[in-house]
């Protein structure tokens, strides 16, 4: 009967180990996965298992006592070595109880790291109803549009349509196979004549930095999405979750072609910084899912908006991606008041995933704005602000009485070196600008350069420069600008 048992007890304990493996495999968390592998490892009915768990938790077999009794005198020590070998059973008793306690807790922590992390059973089926939501305040209309999920073979398509003036438009995002339900929508919550007007900082905190993510939106799994443009040629919402799979491995390639709604290549000399007011600004930067020239993701933006304003919280995400290999949930709205062709600012959001926020969490507007520049949102255009031109009239230099802004044919980035003075060669190793012709690095000699990118302005020569270096402290050659 007890080697009956014993056979049963075995097979009862492989069923066991069987189930813990397959509850590793298909439980969808890592954690869980190494919880259920070390409890099936734990439960292993193999000899070696129990002598381990023997000398861990102390087993040791307890002899019988003798029924020798010698004498009548010896009975006084004999209940002394009864109680001993009592108490004896009774520890040994307890140490063989830790076995199955600990199994049973180790068990249900990897259980409860499965059952956290597991989807509803219908989420595959699930069909959104399309619903349109108008709220009208202060002659601000935000409408939010959510369409059925495509199947996998579907190609996404969001359209945005065009509203009146003051009207902010989101759609709803398709989603990715094998990632949670994902609405790229700015909640109600969310309206531009909320946002506080420019006051010398290139950013706002929104909704106290806690972006508008809902829980179901998470994904520890790599993508990214880009709006299609509506019918004025804007960009939408961009989503992704940005992890180290989907981070780029080769330098940045050209997107001079593209020309977004509201572009103007115009340049205000000592006034903005790289002299262009417009760069092509990255909606989800060039380092967190390696787009180039995607006219989904790039967007009119002042130099102010791309370097002062998104940069810094691009540099923040890449950091931690890299240093963690983490997730993070990553959202750009580019904001337009009604049918300009010029973005207001986009609103960045980000959340890193697996530490919920513990790592990444901001909510932020970054205005699209030049200081010392005027800006015409419905087209794009520009001019000096009044108080700087007239500071620059009274400036004793023979262009003073040029007109400010000055029309620049197309840069072309990568091209083969000009002769004309004023050009820039990039080092394409360490990120530093030189002018050609300054130093002897953009020459022919023994200290050129053996990797040199040209370029016709200094606008591009940088935006690739922070490209290639994004954390190099100074950027233009020391021989070079003295």
């Amino acid at each position: 009967m007890n080697k009956v048992l014993s056979v049963a007890k075995t097979i009862l304990a492989w069923v066991f180990v069987v189930f813990c493996l397959l509850m590793a495999i298909g439980c969808g968390s890592v954690f869980g996965s190494i919880f259920f592998i070390l409890t099936a490892v734990l439960s292993i009915p193999l000899k070696i298992v129990r002598n381990l768990w023997d000398t861990v938790l102390g087993i040791q077999q307890v002899p019988d006592l003798s029924d020798d009794t010698p004498a009548k005198w010896y009975q006084t020590k004999k209940k002394k070595e009864i109680k001993q070998h009592n108490n004896a059973v009774e520890d040994q008793k307890n140490r063989k109880m830790m076995k199955p306690l600990i199994i049973f807790v180790v068990f249900m922590i990897s259980f409860c790291i499965a059952m956290a992390n597991a989807e509803p059973a219908d989420n595959a089926n699930t069909k959104e109803t399309v619903e349109s939501v108008e709220t009208t305040e202060a002659e601000e209309t935000v409408v939010v549009v959510e369409t059925p999920a495509p199947t996998p073979t579907e190609t996404p398509k969001v359209t945005p349509t065009p509203k009146p003036t003051k009207t902010l438009e989101v759609t709803a995002t398709p989603v990715p196979t094998n990632t949670p339900e994902v609405v790229a929508v700015v909640p109600e919550a969310f309206s531009l004549s909320n946002v506080p007007a420019y006051s010398g900082k290139p950013y706002v905190e929104i909704n106290q930095k806690v972006p508008y993510f809902a829980d179901s939106e998470l994904s520890t799994t790599s993508y990214e999405y880009y709006s299609d443009l509506d019918s004025l040629g804007r960009c939408g919402v961009c989503i992704a979750s940005v992890g180290q799979d989907i981070m780029p491995t080769e330098k940045r390639g050209d997107i001079g072609s593209v020309k977004p709604t509201g572009w103007h290549t115009v340049k205000y000399a000592g006034v903005v910084d790289g002299n262009y007011v417009y760069n092509r600004c990255h909606l989800i930067g060039y380092q967190l899912t390696g787009e180039n020239a995607n006219t989904k993701n790039l967007i009119t933006g002042t130099r102010y908006l791309n370097v002062e304003g998104m940069l810094p919280f691009e540099n923040m995400v890449a950091d931690y991606v890299k240093e963690s290999g983490n997730h993070v949930m990553y959202r750009v709205t580019p904001v337009f008041d009604g049918n300009n062709l010029l973005a207001s600012g986009v609103l960045m959001e980000a959340k890193s995933v697996e530490d919920n926020g513990a790592g990444i969490l901001f909510n932020v507007f970054c205005y699209n704005v030049q200081p010392g520049v005027t800006i015409d949102y419905a087209t794009g255009d520009s001019s000096l602000e009044e108080k700087v031109a007239v500071k620059e009239q009274s400036t004793p230099k023979p262009e003073a009485t040029q007109a400010p802004v000055v029309a620049t044919p197309e840069p072309q980035p990568q091209q083969q070196a000009p002769s004309a003075t004023g050009s820039y060669a990039v080092n394409g190793k360490n990120g530093k600008i030189h002018i050609v012709g300054a130093c002897s690095a953009t020459g022919n000699g023994g200290s050129a350069m053996t990797d040199p990118v040209y370029f016709n302005t200094y606008e591009e020569a940088e935006s690739y420069s922070i490209s290639i270096a994004p954390n190099q402290s100074k950027r233009k050659c020391g021989n070079c600008y003295r």
